[in-house]
């Protein structure tokens, strides 16, 4: 599943880490694999792989395509 993140919903320490991430509004990402309810969310950004915990993918707003 792959979308274009729209915002990032947190405070300044929390968007500042996921902008060195490279997790910024306007940025393609895919989504490789997430479980329904708990677990972290493994995403695909400029081709390297990232695992988040749920609560800061959470954090991520995407329109999915």
């Amino acid at each position: 599943e792959t979308g274009l993140i729209v915002s990032v919903n947190g405070g300044k320490m929390l968007n500042k880490r996921l902008a060195d991430l490279g997790l910024t509004p306007g940025v393609r990402i895919k989504i490789l694999r997430k479980t329904l309810f708990a677990g972290p969310v493994q995403v695909e950004v400029f081709g390297s792989r990232l695992v988040l915990g749920r609560g800061l993918a959470s954090k991520i707003m995407v329109e999915t395509e």
